[in-house]
């Protein structure tokens, strides 16, 4: 039985990466042909909520509490935490963020950013919105956090605070991980409602349909976007695990939901069954003043680092939740944090099948006659929102694993360090393995990566910094001498293939 999963999901892989191939080299419906999977049936994990903001109701639910994996609707939380740096004018719309080399390397869909180079915040949210670039997630997550990793932390832990109890991120932009980003569709449905009431006039970028990068015309991939009534955002995903995902917001003159759609079969297919339940219930949500209070953080006096969540296993696709009743009468108000979650099996990866990025129906999208339609941009061919369509990375080897549980980063949420004590003369660049607030911890990375890595490393010189953030005292683990970028680069990608930490940054 092993076996003959095994030879499955090496299949599967194979028909990815052909499928990557051919949207990168044809046109979307030419791709969409070729990667068809031949033969055989699948069946997504599908998952579905609408949620009427007004009175925090739900209005229809389907697996709303089974675990998924979220793709691209990890960038709403990257997203999130970044307005929360504007909010508090840590950042402004001009603020010029730099760009790592190890951010540069991520995988497409990307913006193509260079090493040593910076992006504007306000471009990196519009990149992040439409073109859903996951090497701007990772630009926003390490000089908001110093790394991709602690980043990820302050993440997890901004979920549970919001009272989404059955979330855990590890990466900023929804890519394969192992253990993956895991998420219901109730727990997205609470994101999509926090995050524009929090932040109302951030908000408003979700409605980017597209936008100038230099001589760059980039385009999103949300279809909704001025073709179904009062859609005012907020993001798709795909990879070939999760299926393809919509977390959407209604705003019309008198009613609002939040909706989402997990595990569709195509893009065409998942935009369909959004403008579906959109059409359903719509008209079923409350007209009057809005009675549910605005979802806002839980702070506790001291947020403790979320822990890791227990292993993800993917249950049977379960029968379909009772659906809540909507009456034109003004509701009773209820709070905005819903219930603990029912005891449920982990998520077992093993047990999914991929989802090609170009299944049939792919090419158009099909919504039902009676949806009315706003006046808007002819939409987007359906595969050119092909990302991330990457195989399921292997599970991680022992000395791996040992070796990321060694690294220790930032523990605070901060966006960069207040005060610095003069460091170490250094020219070119350098490379950070990661940061401690225990200088002999600190010391102990560079001792084990010398010993490691004498010969990549070369003359390159060790050395800690201490910085303060937030009133914490921090010390980074730091190799200077490198003249180059490159040189800068190619030492963090062999360190990286043996299970180290590590970025590279203008010295």
């Amino acid at each position: 039985m092993n076996s003959v999963w095994m030879g499955h999901r090496k299949t599967w892989a194979l028909i990815g990466i052909v499928a990557s191939v051919a949207v990168a080299v044809a046109s979307p419906a030419e791709a969409a042909r070729r990667a068809k999977p031949s033969g055989g049936g699948y069946s997504p994990l599908s998952a579905s909520i609408v949620v009427d903001a007004k009175t925090g109701k739900v209005l229809q639910g389907e697996n709303v509490d089974e675990p998924r994996i979220p793709a691209s609707l990890t960038k709403v939380m990257s997203l999130y935490l970044l307005f929360e740096q504007l909010e508090r004018g840590r950042m402004r719309g001009d603020t010029p963020l730099s760009v790592s080399a190890y951010a540069a390397s991520q995988p497409p869909t990307k913006l193509g950013l260079r090493p040593g180079s910076t992006i504007e915040v306000d471009d990196a949210i519009k990149a992040m919105v439409t073109l859903s670039a996951n090497d701007v997630s990772v630009v926003v997550a390490e000089n908001i956090a110093g790394s991709e990793d602690a980043f990820a932390r302050m993440m997890t832990r901004k979920a549970k605070e919001l009272g989404m109890s059955s979330t855990a991120f590890y990466n900023p932009h929804g890519l394969p991980h192992e253990p993956p980003n895991t998420t219901t569709a109730r727990d997205l449905s609470i994101l999509g409602r926090a995050i524009q009431d929090r932040f109302p006039k951030y908000f408003a970028y979700f409605q980017t349909q597209s936008f100038q990068y230099g001589s760059r015309t980039i385009r999103g991939h949300n279809r909704l976007l001025g073709k179904v009534e009062g859609v005012d955002g907020i993001k798709t995903g795909y990879t070939r695990l999760s299926g393809f995902n919509l977390l959407t917001s209604v705003n019309t003159d008198n009613r609002s939901l939040v909706a989402v759609v997990l595990g569709g079969r195509s893009g065409a297919s998942r935009d369909q069954k959004m403008a579906s339940l959109i059409q359903s219930h719509l008209p079923r949500a409350y007209a009057g003043a809005r009675t549910t209070p605005a979802v806002v953080e839980n702070q506790p006096a001291m947020v403790a680092e979320a822990p890791a969540p227990r292993p993800v296993e993917l249950a049977p696709v379960a029968a379909p939740v009772r659906v809540a009743s909507a009456t034109p009468q003004a509701p009773v108000a209820q709070a905005s944090t819903p219930p603990t979650a029912p005891e449920r099996k982990p998520l077992d990866l093993n047990t999914l099948r991929p989802v090609v990025a170009s299944a049939t129906g792919a090419s158009s999208t099909t919504t039902p006659s009676s949806v009315k339609w706003q006046k808007g941009p002819e939409p987007l061919p359906l595969n050119a929102q092909a990302y991330a369509a990457l195989p399921a990375p292997a599970p991680m080897p022992a000395s791996q694993k040992a070796a990321l549980q060694a690294k220790v980063e930032a523990k605070v949420e901060a966006p960069k360090a207040e005060a610095a004590e003069p460091k170490k003369a250094v020219t070119g660049w350098v490379i950070q393995l990661g940061a401690t607030d225990d200088e002999a911890k600190a010391k102990a990375m560079l001792d084990t990566a010398r010993g490691r890595f004498g010969k990549v490393l070369g003359k390159a010189s060790p050395f800690t910094e201490k910085v303060t953030v937030d009133g914490s005292t921090l010390y980074r683990a730091r190799f200077s001498g490198f003249a180059e970028s490159d040189d800068a680069a190619n030492a963090c990608k062999q360190l990286k293939k043996s299970g180290m930490n590590c970025f590279a940054a203008r010295s």
